[in-house]
Parts: C-alpha cells; structure tokens; sequence
C-alpha cells in the first residue's frame, strides 16, 4: 500500500474548557477518498480546520507528504493542502473565471500556460462552470458555488483535498453531480478527506470511513463495511431501531 498523504495521530484540540478533538487518528492515502461522518457538533469542522492550520492551539501529530506539518495556512497551501469550507468562501462580485484563477495564487506557473490547462480541466469536470464563466460568483445557484469552489480549490493543484460538508444545502439530484464528480477525483491521485453529514452519500463514494462523535473516533473501517455495521444503519442511515 503507497505511504499515507496525511497521516493524523492523536490529535486534540480544546475550546476553552470543552475538548472538542480528543485523541483523533486517521490516515489519506492517494487516491483515496476517507470520510469522517458523524452528528452535528462532533468535532468534524474543528478537525479538517486544526489540519488545515486554521486552529493552531491544537495538540498531536499532522504529518503531510511524510514530515511533520507545523507551518502557516499558507505553506501548508504551497505544499499541497487544500480545503473547500462549508461556507464556500467564494468572492461574490468577482466572476466564476476569477474565482478560479485566485485558486491558483500559489503556484510558480501562475502566469503561464500551466494554470490554464488546470482551468480546462475544472472546465471539464464542471461544463456549468464554463458556461458561467462570465458570471458573478453571487448569481450562481447553490450547487453551482459548491462547483465552482471545488473548482477553485483544484486549481492549486492540491495532493490532499479537503470538503467541510459539500451536500449542504443542495437538492438530492445535485449531491448526486457533485458526489460523481468528488468519485471520479481518484483518478487524479489526489486523496481526499471529506467530511459529511449525508452519511449514505459520502460512505457510497469513499474507500475508508471514520465514525467521530463527541469529539472521539468510536468506529473505523472500510466504507462497504460501515454501510452494513448495525450501529451506524440505525444512527446514520435512518435504519434499524434507531432510525
């Protein structure tokens, strides 16, 4: 099996007086997809953020590329980490063709040829985004922003890709669209690390699930599996007598 791409060893990270990680542990291989699924409040925001560098009170070990990860949001964005937010985080009054190429700050080829043969290869994985290439940010609709900041992280040309929640907000044939286009990254090497609370969807797309709850891992294992473990049919898939 090829070395883990990011590789998180207990990982804790308080609030104040409320531990909101406590010992996490998991591992993102390439061309991996590994979900983190659990309830509202669990801690799955708070990981992909402390891993991102966004929290840097946190404790335990990030190790990205097979080397400890202590640098600035920035670096760890120049070595190759990206993260899609909730909240998408996209600028409003610029146009889908400008997000895009934001997306693309860091790399050294930002002003040659490079950077737009990536945007032609968002243009192909997202056609609506080339059709609204012209467009304001702030006139898409919600699974057309979902695209386009996917797009946007891509861009960067990301070994590890992070989703906070990618389904939120969107219509069932639109999570469909964007759960298709998340499978078909695998191709690319890329590993991603999605965290989901549509749990059906994201353990039907990824290779490995991770069940985290209050802030503790309380199950693992392969996602074929967890699909058919009772305690996550009943608490998650709306299955069983928890449903």
């Amino acid at each position: 099996m090829n070395a883990p791409i990011l590789r998180v060893s207990d990982f804790c990270v308080d609030y104040g007086q409320v531990r909101a990680l406590d010992g996490a542990a998991l591992d993102v291989g390439p061309g991996r997809i590994v979900t983190v699924i659990g309830p509202n409040g669990a801690g799955k925001s708070t990981l992909l953020n402390a891993i991102m560098g966004v929290l840097p009170a946190a404790q335990g070990s990030v190790q990205f590329l097979g080397a400890d990860e202590r640098g600035t949001i920035e670096a760890r964005v120049r070595r190759g980490m990206s993260l899609v937010p909730e909240k998408r985080e996209l600028f409003a009054t610029m146009t889908v063709e400008d997000n895009l190429r934001l997306g693309a700050w860091v790399r050294p080829d930002v002003r040659e040829g490079g950077v737009q043969a990536t945007q032609a290869e968002v243009f192909r994985l997202f056609p609506r985004l080339e059709e609204r290439r012209r467009q304001l940010a702030g006139t898409l609709s919600g699974g057309e922003r979902q695209m386009l900041a996917i797009g946007r992280a891509l861009m960067a040309r990301p070994k590890l890709l992070m989703l906070d929640e990618p389904s939120l907000g969107l219509a069932p044939l639109v999570v469909r669209e964007i759960f298709r286009i998340i499978s078909g990254l695998r191709d690319s090497g890329v590993g991603i690390l999605l965290v989901e609370q549509n749990a059906r969807a994201a353990l039907q797309v990824a290779d490995h699930g991770y069940v985290l709850e209050t802030g503790r891992i309380t199950l693992q294992g392969p996602a074929a599996e967890l699909m058919h473990d009772p305690r996550v049919a009943a608490t998650y898939l709306g299955l069983g007598s928890g449903g």
